[in-house]
């Protein structure tokens, strides 16, 4: 649930990406992480066809929240495991704390849901995504290119990602993104 905070009037909406928000989801991810990684891989991921979900926060026109779901390449034992990224996520300075990022991750995980994902991969604070039920435990026999302290997995279906080895290979977006 978001909740108001003094100084946050007008009302807050959620829904997809239109095409007159990229300019401000740009934006908005350049202020959250000071620089342009995240906007190039948003960019890249859309224009890739990647993204099934590009989820916005809105205060009147504002866009106050925005965060992407992509598909994402996980194998374990050899099969195939159709999962998501989450990645990125952010809620604008004065508008944290809120509920707003919270409630872009539930309809993103309602999203990957109904796209057929077993499992969502983020990479980020523990402390924020854990109560989600995301957890570093569930993907730690997966090779990726991540931290393993922060990349963390929730399965969507149970003992989707078990097993003993796999790997896990993001779309080219995250790595051709200069930072």
């Amino acid at each position: 649930m978001v909740r108001p905070r003094a100084g946050i009037e007008g009302t807050l909406s959620f829904g997809p990406e239109r095409p007159e928000d990229i300019p401000a989801i740009a934006a908005l991810h350049q202020a959250a992480f000071g620089d342009t990684y995240e906007a190039a891989v948003v960019d890249g991921l859309r224009a890739g066809g990647w993204s099934f979900a590009s989820l916005v926060a809105r205060l009147g026109d504002e866009v106050v929240g925005h965060v992407m779901f992509s598909a994402l390449s996980v194998t374990v034992d050899g099969q195939t495991v159709p999962s998501a990224a989450l990645a990125p996520l952010s809620v604008a300075e004065g508008y944290r704390g809120v509920g707003i990022g919270t409630r872009l991750v539930q309809m993103g995980l309602e999203a990957a849901r109904a796209h057929g994902s077993y499992a969502v991969l983020v990479q980020g604070d523990p402390a924020y995504y854990r109560p989600f039920g995301f957890d570093a435990a569930v993907i730690a026999h997966l090779r990726a290119p991540y931290d393993p302290g922060k990349l963390m997995a929730l399965e969507l279906v149970t003992g989707a990602l078990a097993g003993r080895g796999g790997e896990v290979r993001y779309p080219p977006p995250f790595t051709r993104a200069q930072r």
